[in-house]
Formats: C-alpha cells, sequence, structure tokens
C-alpha cells in the first residue's frame, strides 16, 4: 500500500470523522454538551440539550464524516475493501477524536453514512431494525446496538462481500457497539432512559 493510498483510505477518513461536530455546535450556543444529559457529543444527546433542529444538525454532519470519506474513495475506483476501511477509520476518529482527548461520540451516525454508500439496500433494512426496536422500546441506544449488529449479518448473507470487506464491516459495527458499554449497563440495570 503506497503513501497515497494510505493516507486516502485510513489518515484523512480518521482526521475528517474526528471533527466534534457536537462540541463544535454546543459550544457556538455557549453550551459543552460534555458537560450536560449523557456528556455525549452525538447527535442524542445533543437534542436533548439543544433541541431536535440542533439534534437533526449534528446527525446530519456526522453522517457525512461517514458519506464523504467513503465516497472520494469509492469515486476513485478503489475496491470495496478500501471503502469499508475508510469507513472504519472514520467511524474510529468520531469515537476517538484527537481533538477531544482521544475520547468522542459513538460513532452511530457516521457509521450510517459510511454504510449508506456500502451498501444502500443494507443500510435501509437495518434502519428498519432500529425503527422498529426504537418504536417498541423508545431506547436509541438499544434500538442503535441492534441495527450495528445486524448490519454485518445482512452485508453477509446479502451483498456476499469478500472475507476482509465481512471483517472490516464487522470491526466498525463492534467499536459502535463497544461505545456504547455505559448504555449497555444502564439497560441491564434498568436505568437507561428512554427518548420522548
Amino acid at each position: 500500500m503506497n503513501v497515497n493510498l494510505i493516507l486516502l483510505t485510513t489518515v484523512l477518513p480518521f482526521l475528517f470523522g474526528s471533527i466534534p461536530f457536537g462540541y463544535v455546535v454546543g459550544k457556538l450556543k455557549g453550551v459543552d454538551v460534555r458537560q450536560h444529559g449523557s456528556g455525549n457529543i452525538g447527535a442524542t444527546n445533543v437534542s436533548r440539550v439543544l433541541g431536535k433542529k440542533y439534534g437533526a444538525l449534528v446527525l446530519l454532519l456526522d453522517a457525512l464524516k461517514g458519506v464523504l470519506p467513503v465516497l472520494i474513495v469509492k469515486l476513485a475506483g478503489l475496491p470495496e475493501e478500501y471503502q469499508v476501511l475508510s469507513g472504519l477509520f472514520a467511524v474510529l476518529g468520531h469515537c476517538f477524536s484527537p481533538f477531544l482527548k482521544f475520547r468522542g461520540g459513538k460513532g452511530v451516525a457516521t457509521g450510517l453514512g459510511a454504510f449508506i454508500v456500502i451498501s444502500p439496500k443494507i443500510t435501509l433494512l437495518a434502519f428498519f431494525i432500529f425503527l422498529t426496536v426504537f418504536i417498541l422500546t423508545r431506547y436509541v441506544s438499544l434500538s442503535s446496538i441492534t441495527a450495528a449488529l445486524s448490519y454485518p449479518l445482512l452485508y453477509r448473507f446479502l451483498e456476499k462481500p469478500s472475507e476482509l470487506s465481512f471483517i472490516l464491516v464487522s470491526l466498525t459495527a463492534l467499536v459502535m457497539v463497544g461505545k456504547h458499554h455505559s448504555n449497555i449497563k444502564r439497560l441491564l440495570k434498568g436505568e437507561e432512559k428512554k427518548y420522548r
């Protein structure tokens, strides 16, 4: 792998993914969202702290962090493995932002953006799973975890990807699930807040 390829598929997606839009939007409103609600910089917490329109804005911006790197790699004519790799690094950037001392969000919106480019069909199916779980439970975290875990399985059996692409997609999903560790603990204790 040459230097330009490494930059295009790992370094640049990571740096772009690491832009903490939730934190930036909060600061523009005079609020550090890390000090309120769940303390997360993602769209759900921004929505709770600043209102739904700001949550929607952060959701869009965070999703673009996944869309653009993968789309650039795709338009460059590189194989799907490289597209998935760039999506993984965009999610890693969001989750472990060097701008926030290697802390960050949970990667769901950024992963969603990357997955849309990789496979719109599978993303749509995973979204319906998210929506179904959310309607039944009103837990954003549980809905996100379920959708994230379902994506690699749907991808494997419906898209028939290469082994490497499947492994990279699975790693991306596991990063997102792992970042929900505190939510999982609260869900098990019955202490997780429902979205109203």
